[in-house]
């Protein structure tokens, strides 16, 4: 392992426990708060640390991306896995390379044995974004609370949240084993208790986030094998996490650097990110919404409006609806058609279900939404809980046609992905468009086609054949407007 110190900074946390005398002997419960922050930070040098860089590699779940509702997050391998956190300035910065584990299911990585992905992410205060092309920053508020509960539930950051928010002590037990507890909340953000063994280390974290899908999420962090990293502060060498109960994080750490300087600035465009919806017409009475990371399709019928994915969360779903209502003043959205269950797809159901429209999904997944969209969000309450209404769901089985005697709009369920079960495309017959969710992604107008057959393409493409579709316009929900022949040309085909 390898170890890098800087000058250790005098922090907050030191003011506190600079007058601890002696190190625990037996579990340090049935004491306050200031106590049990004292004779944690003996043991783990907390106030020492103002800021920390880690590198680790393992593996890890693709939170979100189940390949059906309610299985385990689909497994990846990190080859790098870098955190750095500034506990003073509540920052943090994430970048990793990561592949598949295993062929089914989504997330932002390649098939698999197709490649590798890499990406660079931060969180400072109340700002979230990511590294983009020729150095920009993509604003990324849907994951603020995720980053915030890593710095904040890290090995250091949590003492240092503890003593900044207010720590109640108490205690708990697991497995037979006595633990000190430390409980506190960040208001709005989330909810944690360490656990603290008879060393004075924190041993686990078990914390509450608020989440645009399952509500209020139980993330449990485990810290194992503390080590010295020098300077009188300890470092777990393997960290463990489940996300709403199933896998998420368990890697092994190689190097640590204390204090290092992080010098990190939120950019002016993530300052003043506002959600906006561009709506371009592709059709009498169709809207293909753009101008976000996930684009939605607006379809006016007679007396009400369908709309085909609210995604993200509540911020852009009800950007999304009221975009809708002012293309199609006085019409009431009826319908919501989700085309699958996974989180960045399924994130704004909630605010939809708030304004009272029907949430189409495929059958499979109706009664994990019905399970989930019962749970509270009541560390940020949002749409639906604060409307206090019970989201109403149609499930479709194979296909389902929805009609006014005017316009059909048809919902059909894609068979054999490997991107998700349950997977759904809507069709617009007369007008002879597609629109589909991440079965296929437009690259630039420039982009050749790629010498591998991509899987979920060739889903697609079987799909639109065995169900007869007549298709001259994609309409995709990641990317712009694509061509039946641009689409046929990445599996090297013709249009017929």
């Amino acid at each position: 392992m390898t170890i890098r110190r800087r000058l250790l900074l005098t922090v907050p946390l030191g003011a506190l426990l600079q007058s601890c005398a002696s190190p625990p002997s037996s579990v340090p419960a049935a004491q306050d708060a200031a106590g049990l922050l004292r004779q944690s930070d003996l043991a783990t040098g907390a106030s020492k640390v103002e800021s920390l860089a880690f590198v680790a590699t393992g593996s890890g779940g693709s939170v979100g991306q189940a390949f059906a509702p309610g299985q385990a997050w689909p497994m990846m391998n990190y080859s790098r896995l870098a955190r750095r956190m500034d506990y003073g300035k509540g920052a943090i910065a994430e970048d990793y390379i990561r592949t598949r584990a295993e062929p089914t299911g989504g997330g932002m990585l390649p098939l698999m044995g197709q490649g590798e992905s890499r990406a660079t992410s931060f969180a400072v205060g109340d700002y979230a974004w990511n590294a983009g092309p020729n150095n920009s920053a993509m604003p990324s508020p849907a994951a603020l609370e995720g980053r915030l509960l890593d710095l904040w539930t890290s090995p250091h950051g949590v003492l240092h949240a503890a003593q900044r928010w207010g720590a109640r002590a108490g205690s708990a037990q697991d497995n037979g084993q006595a633990f000190a507890t430390l409980s506190f909340t960040i208001p709005g953000r989330l909810e944690a208790m360490a656990w603290i063994d008879a060393q004075g280390l924190v041993a686990r974290v078990d914390a509450r986030m608020p989440h645009p899908v399952l509500g209020d999420t139980e993330v449990v962090t485990r810290y194992l094998y503390w080590s010295d990293v020098g300077g009188g502060v300890k470092f777990p060498m393997r960290i463990r996490q489940t996300q709403g109960g199933f896998d998420a994080l368990d890697v092994s750490v190689h190097s640590v650097e204390l204090n290092p300087l992080m010098q990190l600035t939120v950019p002016e465009n993530v300052r003043q990110f506002r959600e906006r919806v561009h709506a371009e017409q592709v059709a009498n009475g169709v809207w293909f919404l753009t101008e976000g990371s996930h684009n939605s399709v607006l379809i006016e019928m007679s007396d009400h409006l369908m709309l085909v994915e609210s995604p993200v969360n509540d911020g852009r779903a009800l950007a999304v609806l009221a975009e809708a209502h002012r293309l199609a003043p006085g019409k009431p959205v009826r319908y919501v058609v989700n085309t699958h269950h996974h989180f960045d797809h399924a994130g704004g159901l909630r605010a939809a279900a708030a304004e009272g429209a029907t949430l189409v999904t495929s059958a499979l997944a109706k009664p994990y939404y019905e399970r989930i969209f019962s749970n509270s969000n009541r560390i940020q309450p949002d749409s639906l809980t604060q409307s206090g209404k019970t989201a109403t769901l149609v499930g479709v089985n194979g296909r389902q046609v929805f009609s006014d005697g005017q316009r059909s709009v048809e919902v059909h369920e894609i068979q054999d992905s490997v991107h998700s079960s349950g997977l759904l495309i809507v069709y617009l017959p007369a007008e002879r468009l597609l629109v589909e969710a991440d079965s296929y992604t437009p690259g630039l107008y420039t982009n050749p086609a790629p010498g591998l057959v991509n899987a979920n393409n060739q889903n697609l493409a079987d799909a639109i054949d065995r169900l007869g579709l007549k298709v001259d316009r994609i309409l995709p929900l990641h990317g712009r407007i694509s061509s039946m022949a641009e689409f046929l040309g990445t599996l090297g085909r013709r249009p017929q």
